[in-house]
Order: structure tokens, then sequence, then C-alpha cells
């Protein structure tokens, strides 16, 4: 049987894309024509134009006029990855409100160019189709979606979660599901349940602003431990902690989190969810971002691991699908009672159109379809960052290199205040998210979080130009004084 068109100029990009990696094919140099691939492939002329156009999508190769494709960029090129960080080892609450409300004052500028935002752009979901789904929802929900939902949450919407979940070997029912209004609700379900005012919850360094400020204002406190931009939280570290400290819960993003991307092993998760359960510590784990991966299969979950029902595991289709649509989920465990109970207290129940409609998507078979297709342009947008990276911010700048997600972390000159590269930045109608917004403690001010969730376009590489024209300007500055 013939292979389809599809996956055949994919395999053959791939083909390509290995051969660059390997520098059997080097920078600038000529690749065959259309032609002479079709020739050599033994494919379509159409087919050998998508392989070349998806080598140019992500920033591997160029067209030249009347001259071919080229060899524009080889991942071997990358700049270096940050290193592990390093913060202290005893919490520290410093307030960065004012720092947040200033990157996000103008959220809804469309003049803006928004590398601060970690959301797929709307050009990048499904909207017609979420439309349509949200119609039949209002026609097909008990009285047109103006009752209650039972308290844990839409039965077919917590079905499809549960059968989603065997992509990571998830052994979820329904009855296992409560749903929330995304993950951030999620988790602060379950840090209500099991914390309260003066505990310390251990999590990543750098970590995601929202889940500090939340911490905060549930008055906990926070232990930031080290973590590995490929390999996240430091086991070693993390151990020490736990026999130093009386961490009352662990809070961590073990696939691709935010910011650093960083993608846990399952062997590393095994060993986590291991180390807690001997402690009888619980975790609660933010699995946002797990099926925005860019590998042959979705990394595994620490709930796939859990059988003494301590990871509360959270998720939900801000980051993937619909933001506005504020649907989310919790499977808390054996802490599912508490969780339920706080959900009756706080909300009684959750939007019934969202989730119905949601749910119906989910049983068609059309996120899985949409997941496919925003991998395919969120990795090609990470490898143009990282070339324009490479090619206009200052020499020996580092940028994580990430296996899924939706941002980069760079780390620029120590010398480098990103806040103020974010002032000069917002002149120039570009918004960056300042490295100081992820930590309670001093650190990260010259790093950065950039968002490649928008599609890739002339404009957004010229954005990143002027970015780094900035950055270069300010070091200048600063060597000059």
């Amino acid at each position: 049987m013939t292979e389809p068109s599809e996956l055949l100029y994919l395999r053959i990009a791939r083909q390509l894309e290995r051969q660059i990696s390997d520098e059997v094919l080097h920078v600038g140099e000529r690749l065959p024509s259309v032609r002479m691939l079709s020739r050599q492939q033994g494919i379509s002329v159409s087919t050998a134009l998508q392989a070349y156009a998806h080598l140019e999508s992500k920033g591997l190769i160029m067209a030249r006029p009347q001259s071919g494709y080229y060899v524009r960029f080889s991942p071997g090129m990358a700049p270096e990855r940050p290193a592990l960080s390093k913060p202290a080892t005893s919490p520290i609450n410093r307030n960065v409100d004012a720092l947040i409300f200033e990157v996000f004052s103008n959220l809804t500028d469309p003049r803006i160019t928004r590398f601060s935002l970690s959301v797929p752009a709307p050009e990048l979901l499904p909207v017609a189709r979420l439309k349509k789904a949200m119609m039949q929802a209002l026609n097909d929900t008990p009285g047109n979606g103006t009752c209650y939902e039972e308290v844990v949450g839409n039965l077919e919407l917590r079905r499809q979660i549960a059968r989603w979940a065997m992509h990571w070997n998830g052994k979820l029912s329904e009855e296992d599901l409560i749903t929330t209004s995304g993950a951030m609700n999620a988790i602060a379900y379950g840090l209500m349940a099991l914390t309260k005012p003066g505990d310390l919850v251990a999590v990543e360094s750098p970590c995601y602003f929202g889940t500090l400020r939340l911490l905060h204002s549930l008055g906990l406190k926070v232990l930031e431990l080290p973590t590995h931009p490929d390999e996240g939280i430091s086991i070693p570290d993390l151990k020490k902690a736990l026999d130093i400290h009386p961490v009352k819960l662990c809070l961590f993003v073990t696939n691709f989190g935010n910011p650093l991307g960083h993608c846990m092993s399952d062997e590393a998760k095994r060993e986590l969810v291991q180390l807690l359960a001997e402690r009888n510590l619980p975790l609660i784990e933010d699995d946002l971002y797990g099926d925005v991966w860019f590998g042959k299969r979705r990394p595994m979950s620490c709930k796939s691991f859990d059988e003494a029902g301590l990871v509360l595991w959270c998720g939900s289709i801000s980051k993937t699908l619909a933001p506005g649509f504020r649907v989310g989920w919790i499977a808390p465990g054996k802490f599912f009672d508490s969780v339920k109970r706080l959900k009756m207290y706080h909300s009684i129940t959750s939007a019934s159109p969202e989730q119905a409609a949601i749910g119906s998507f989910l049983a068609t078979g059309n996120y899985d379809r949409h997941l496919r297709g925003l991998r395919e342009v969120l990795q090609a947008n990470c490898l143009q960052y990282i070339r324009c990276i490479r090619e206009y911010f200052p020499e020996g700048t580092r940028v994580t290199h990430p296996q899924g997600g939706f941002i980069l972390w760079v780390e620029l000159d120590q010398r480098l205040d990103t806040h103020l590269l974010y002032q000069a930045a917002i002149r120039q109608r570009i918004s960056i998210a300042p490295g100081a917004m992820f930590s309670m403690q001093p650190r990260y001010q010259n790093c950065m979080r950039l968002s490649y969730g928008m599609p890739w376009t002339p404009a957004l590489e010229k954005a990143l130009q002027k970015l780094g024209t900035l950055a270069k300007a300010m070091l200048l500055s600063q060597t000059v004084e």
C-alpha cells in the first residue's frame, strides 16, 4: 500500500533534518533541486516541495530566487543551555506584584508583539469547530446550558479526560475527576485542601509567577529548589531539602515546565513519586503543557506511578485549545472528598456550556487532530526563535531547548537587567516577561521568558531582531560605563 503523502513528505523532511543536524549537510550548502529530490527519493514534485516547505517553516533552510534551497541553520549551532538553577536554600518571600502588573497592564493591546504571554494565539486554534461545539452544547444540555451541573462537573467531559489519560498510562475513570475553572483553580483547591497559612511548599526555581502569587495569597511559605532546564527538579536537592525543612507538600510542573520548558524523564517521575510516598507527602502535579510534546509520544505524568493516591494531577485546555473557556480538572487521589467539598463551598459547580462543548470536542477526535497540527507549528517556531537568538542576541546568550510547550527561557549577560529591557522594548511595542517575575528571591534579573505560541511571520522575526538589538545596546552602554 502506498504511504500517505502527508507522512511521506514528513519522512523525507526528517531525513534531511537529521543530515543537517549531523552536519552531513552544512550551513550555506545548496540542497538538491526540487526535481532532483523528486527523482532521488521517487516522490512527486509536490511532495518534494512540501518537504522543503516544512524545513523552511523551521528556519533550517531558505529559498533563494532563481537559485534553489540552501541550509540556513543547524540545531547544532544553537546557543548553550542555561545551567542548573541555584536558589537560596531557605524560604524567602519577596513581592513582585508591581512588576507583574506592569508587564500585563496592556494584556489585550493588539499593537503589541506579545512574547510575554504563554498561550497559543487565536490563529492557531480551531475557532470555527469550537464555535460549532458550543452551539451544539447549548442545544443539547438541560435548559440549554442554564442548569447546574453536578458538583464534580460534566459527566461526558470527565469521561473524555479519563480516556485521554490513556496517552500517558493514566488509570483514571470519570469518578476520579473533578472539573474546575482552569488549572490554576484546580491547583488552588489542592492547596486549600492540604495546607494552612504558614505551611511550607516546595516548587521549582524559576517558577511560574502565577503559582508563586497564589501561594503568597494563601499565606504559604515557598521553598524554591534547584531545577535543570532539561531534566526538571533536582531530586538529590529535593531529598536534602526534605531532610532539613518541614515541607508540607510539593507543587511541580513535570512536563515542559513554565518558564524553563523542562521535562522530567519517566524514571525521574517514578523516583519522585516513590520518594514522596515514603514520606507520605502529597504532590500537586501541574500537567498543563503535557499534551504539547514534540517527540514520538506524550511523556508520562507522575500520576502514572501513583499507587498511594498522593498525587493530585491537574490539567486544562487553556494552553492547547481554548484559554477563554476556563475548563480545567483535577484528579485528587485520596483527597477527592476534601477537594469536592471545597469546590461546593467556593463555586457550587462549573459552567455548563463550556464543559459540554469541550467534552464533545474531545469525543469527536477533533482535539487529537488539532494537537497534531499545533505541535508541528510550535516545534517549527521553537527552532525559528532559537535561530534568531543565535543571530541577533548578544554573544554568550544562553537559551533552553525545550522538547514541548510554548516557551523559551533566555539567560543574558549578568550585567543586563531584563526589567529595563522590558521598559525599552515596550516602547517598541514588544512585550517580554522579565526573569525577576519567576522567583520570590532576588534572582534571574538577567533572564526572560519568551513565548513562541504565535504564527511565524517576517514581522515576528523583525521583533526578535529589535529585541536582540536593544539587548546589545544596553550591554554596550554597560561596557562603556
